[in-house]
């Protein structure tokens, strides 16, 4: 989003001179929101520049990194996100549509990071994660994808924005070769979130009343066990609806998807057919196709009560309790009329 400005220890690199962007009509991948710009931001380039300077800091890391003195580096990919500007020779190398062609873009750069922390001889104690923030958006072209067999998320319902699984089962993709057995795989509850205390426990860090309270150490995962101390998850739509999971249970305070795929959040909450609440055994129905709320309406209750707590205690996980930012969630009236423990 614009202003479309390069930004170096807090300040701009360069000063923005004129307006530009590009309508979804004139490019339905490439589309940008019109917004000043600087001479030295170009909009093509954003994907491969970020790449290079990573790059480049980590080369300039590695000495000392060898010494005992790690590095940290953050890099948040604006890829495959829209804009959808895949550059030769990517650019149509996927045959398939302009988001294929950049994530196999995005593919090649990461497959640079690994090179990179090889040939400076880091590799071996280097952390990498790759993961998403959500599951993938409409702009990438389901319809498209389709033709060629391809459904980004899978077996799963939903997309990004919703409650449903497509909307948060992503990647996490871990490699660390002196700690993490290759190859290996874990099915352990985890949420983002656990990124904090997952680097808080490597750094030895102490804990913090107030800090990565919602965060639980992956290290046993990395370990090889099945399970980490989380024991319940807790998400939310782009349209503030929560969900909460507990083992194979997840419990939906809505009657749709709570974000972009049907049934939409308007037309959900007054179809009197549909049940406020939704419950699916993940287990036999990972494709969320079967609400069982009023078939088990004591584990509907119990999550809520559970979702309650966390809410109370400003923490969904044990520990001194803390202040939310925000007011408390504004549960739907349909919902708080079938179950008004939520009211208490």
């Amino acid at each position: 989003m614009a202003p479309y400005v390069w930004v170096n220890t807090g300040n701009p690199t360069a000063i923005p001179t004129r307006q530009e962007g590009v309508s979804k009509k004139e490019d339905p991948y490439g589309w940008y929101r019109k917004g000043p710009i600087s001479p030295d931001f170009n909009i093509e380039q954003v994907l491969p520049h970020l790449f290079d300077k990573s790059i480049t800091y980590i080369k300039a890391r590695a000495p000392e990194a060898k010494k005992g003195k790690p590095f940290f580096l953050y890099l948040p990919l604006p890829a495959p996100h829209t804009p959808i500007v895949p550059v030769p020779p990517f650019k149509g190398a996927s045959k398939i549509n302009p988001y294929a062609d950049f994530v196999m873009q995005v593919d090649h750069h990461m497959g640079q990071i690994l090179t990179t922390l090889k040939e400076t001889g880091i590799e071996d104690n280097t952390i990498v994660i790759f993961t998403s923030d959500n599951g993938c958006s409409p702009e990438g072209n389901f319809t498209e994808l389709a033709k060629h067999n391809h459904d980004p998320s899978a077996i799963y319902r939903g997309h990004k924005a919703d409650l449903y699984e497509g909307g948060h089962r992503v990647p996490f993709i871990v490699r660390w070769p002196t700690k993490i057995k290759g190859g290996q795989k874990s099915y352990a509850t985890a949420c983002l979130t656990d990124f904090y205390d997952t680097m808080r426990e490597i750094t030895k860090q102490p804990k913090k009343d107030n800090g990565g309270e919602d965060s639980v150490s992956l290290m046993p995962a990395f370990e090889g066990k099945t399970k980490t101390k989380r024991t319940y998850l807790i998400s939310h739509s782009i349209n503030g609806s929560f969900a909460i999971r507990q083992g194979k249970w997840k419990l939906l305070m809505c009657p749709g998807s709570g974000g972009w795929s049907l049934p939409r959040p308007r037309t959900a909450s007054k179809d009197k057919s549909l049940h406020p609440v939704q419950l699916f055994d993940l287990e036999a129905d990972p494709a969320e196709k079967t609400n069982l709320a009023q078939k088990h309406p004591s584990k509907v209750k119990s999550l809520i009560l559970l979702l309650q707590t966390a809410i109370k205690n400003g923490r969904s996980t044990p520990g001194t309790p803390q202040q939310n930012d925000g007011a408390t969630p504004p549960f739907h009236k349909r919902i708080i009329e079938t179950y008004p423990i939520l009211a208490e």
